[in-house]
C-alpha cells in the first residue's frame, strides 16, 4: 500500500470525485455537488488517495466530544479486496477524538463483515432506534 495515503486533510479531497460516486451510489443517488459540497464542510473527512487520485472516502458528522455519524464510506471497485476499507476503518477508528465518543451510528446494507470486526453490531431493540429516512429526497426535487 505504498502508493496510498489516507488522510483528514480537506484540501487533499476531490470534491468532484466524491460527487460522482455518491450521486449513483445506492444511499445518495441523484445527491447534487452543493449538497455533497456542504456536506463534506461540516464533517471529519477521511480521503484514500492513490498516487494523489481519489481511491476512497469517508466522513464522520459529529459533536467532537460523545456522538458520530459514519457515514458515505466508500473504495473505488478498482480498489477493493486489497484491504483498503479496513485500513480506512483503522484510520478512522485511531483518530484521537474517536476513543472520547459514546456512540457511533452506522447505517449501511454493504459489508457487514467489515464494520463487525471494528465491533459495529446491528440494532434490534424495539423502540431503541428511530429515524426519518426519505431515499427519494435528491432524486424528486
Amino acid at each position: 500500500m505504498n502508493d496510498f495515503l489516507i488522510s483528514t486533510d480537506n484540501e487533499k479531497l476531490n470534491i468532484q470525485a466524491v460527487h460522482q460516486y455518491l450521486t449513483r451510489s445506492t444511499w445518495a443517488k441523484g445527491i447534487d455537488l452543493e449538497t455533497v459540497t456542504a456536506s463534506v464542510a461540516n464533517s471529519l473527512n477521511f480521503g484514500i488517495y492513490h498516487n494523489g487520485s481519489q481511491a476512497g472516502f469517508a466522513r464522520l458528522i459529529t459533536d467532537y466530544a460523545t456522538f458520530a455519524y459514519l457515514c458515505d464510506v466508500y473504495v473505488l471497485e478498482e480498489y477493493q479486496g486489497d484491504g483498503l476499507g479496513r485500513w480506512l476503518m483503522e484510520c478512522i477508528h485511531s483518530h484521537p477524538m474517536f476513543e472520547k465518543l459514546r456512540r457511533i451510528l452506522l447505517f449501511t446494507t454493504t459489508a457487514p463483515w467489515l464494520y463487525e470486526k471494528f465491533g459495529y453490531e446491528p440494532v434490534n431493540k424495539k423502540n431503541y432506534a428511530w429515524a426519518i429516512t426519505r431515499p427519494d429526497i435528491y432524486t424528486n426535487r
